[in-house]
């Protein structure tokens, strides 16, 4: 496959959990791998959301999106929202300077669909053309490259009251939302993302119900629910979003990619049919898993022979976010009768100890396993023949964190490790992107349990930037080649965080 052909990429989520845990438990001994051992063409970056960073929530035209519906509705732990979240819509220039001064070769970012086309499906607003033209044109600038999501998780929630959003099939809406991106801005970046994590807005958003629009059932949902069907929805919202992709995708390759040059992805084995297969499956051989069709039976819609057609192919690479593993345990012996969701029609438990109880699984709870993204990765070689992977989110995040966030550079010290490992195996990964580069606003967490190489003060009015520990060992790597080992830090880098 050619490195200039064009490509969207759907981002596929592995495993999203909360990255609360305070204690990181590791096992990795000394690390002394450097940049110059990954391949030549390799990407480093870093990433944030258009929700999550940009702020101006009521600023130039933007309408709400269903995160903004949630958090004000009182959805999150800390009752915060993202109506100023870190300010990158007034800071983007103080925050590309920093990238650049980090060494970042590449940022990840997406495009609110709510700002750029407030109505959600026509009219385009100048001053959203604007800003991400600015946003774009400053990575250009300072030799950054753009990778650009289209939909991070944050549909107009005009769209939601309007048809139901992803329950219905009315994709053509994000394909002419599509449509406007590519125009306006494809001929600055050459690798585009359709959907963030797929899977987990099936799981979330429709059979737990944990973010918006919180549609569950009972007895299902985490949440209180007053609207949804848990058995059926997370199939029929995932059925959707891959049509929509694939849409989006016929359009790039037909309209656009021939002149901009642009690339296109998809961001025990019946629990990875579930999860992975659930999603890459019809991407590459055209239709769900058969264990899948088997358990959830007319509960999961068909395609025809051309949506198949279709979405078989419809990318260039496979974007993963990758956080944490789980223990599976097989629960098949022991499902009985009665209505199932998603996560019952896997018949397996979760746990995050080879100990625990299955079935109380604690989402707030995960393990630290490099070696499990390294298993990720070298089985996307062996199942689905090997595609160009970009691993689009991986970071970690806890309470009560420091400058001298150590545990950060362990944790992902440890996992550029196992990427790199299978990278000598032969896996086909082509860019690592910590999350976050600033601290942001966490969907699970908000302002709790920050992420971040830099600190961001959500108390000053300005959201002042600093870097932490983990910044300038970033930084150390990738402009100095440095060693990824853990280096005795300076005085001034032991302040706390917060103060």
């Amino acid at each position: 496959m050619k490195r200039n052909s064009g490509a969207l990429l759907i981002l596929l989520q592995l495993v999203l959990f909360s990255l609360q845990e305070v204690g990181l438990s590791l096992h990795i001994g000394e690390v002394d791998f450097r940049k110059d051992q990954f391949p030549q063409d390799f990407v480093f970056g870093a990433g944030t959301s258009a929700y999550q960073v940009e702020g101006a929530a009521n600023e130039d035209g933007r309408s709400p999106s269903i995160w903004d519906t949630f958090t004000h509705a009182g959805g999150m732990p800390d009752n915060s929202t993202g109506d100023v979240a870190s300010d990158g819509y007034h800071k983007y220039k103080e925050d590309v300077k920093l990238m650049a001064e980090t060494g970042l070769e590449a940022y990840r970012f997406s495009i609110s669909w709510s700002r750029l086309i407030p109505n959600g499906r026509a009219d385009v607003n100048p001053k959203g053309v604007e800003y991400y033209n600015n946003v774009i044109d400053e990575l250009v600038k300072h030799g950054i490259e753009p990778h650009v999501s289209l939909y991070h998780l944050d549909l107009p929630q005009i769209l939601e009251d309007e048809y139901g959003g992803w329950l219905s099939p009315k994709i053509g809406r994000f394909t002419a939302y599509a449509d406007v991106c590519f125009k306006e801005f494809g001929d600055r970046v050459r690798h585009w993302t359709t959907l963030v994590e797929p899977n987990v807005i099936g799981m979330a958003c429709y059979d737990t119900g944990i973010w918006p629009p919180n549609r569950c059932s009972y007895p299902f949902g985490l949440l209180n629910c007053s609207i949804g069907d848990s058995t059926v929805e997370p199939y029929i919202a995932v059925h959707n979003l891959l049509l929509a992709h694939a849409s989006a995708v016929e359009l790039y390759r037909t309209k656009y990619q021939a002149v901009q040059n642009g690339l296109i992805g998809e961001a025990t084995k019946r629990t990875i049919d579930f999860n992975v297969g659930w999603i890459l499956n019809p991407l590459v051989f055209g239709d769900y898993p058969k264990v899948m069709k088997t358990n959830a039976g007319s509960r999961i819609p068909s395609f025809t022979k051309a949506q198949s057609k279709k979405l078989q192919g419809s990318f260039d690479f496979i974007g993963i976010n990758h956080y944490t593993s789980v223990f599976v345990v097989d629960t098949s012996n022991g499902t009985g009768e009665g209505p199932r969701d998603f996560m019952a029609d896997m018949f397996s438990a979760l746990t995050v100890s080879r100990n625990a109880t299955p079935g109380q699984f604690d989402p707030n709870k995960r393990i630290v396993d490099p070696d499990g993204l390294q298993h990720m990765l070298e089985y996307f070689k062996d199942v689905y023949g090997n595609p160009p992977v970009y691993i689009q989110e991986n970071g970690y995040g806890y309470e009560n964190e420091t400058l001298h966030d150590t545990p950060r550079i362990d944790f992902l010290s440890s996992f550029m490790k196992s990427t790199l490992n299978a990278i000598r195996n032969g896996a086909n990964v082509r860019g690592y992107f910590v999350w976050s580069f600033i601290d942001v606003f966490e969907f699970l967490t908000g302002y709790e349990a920050p992420c971040g190489l830099y600190h961001v003060d959500f108390q000053d009015e300005d959201r002042k930037r600093r870097p932490k520990l983990s910044a300038k060992w970033y930084s150390d790597f990738l402009r100095n080649n440095g060693t990824n080992f853990l280096k005795t830090p300076s005085p001034h880098t032991t302040s706390r965080a917060e103060q």
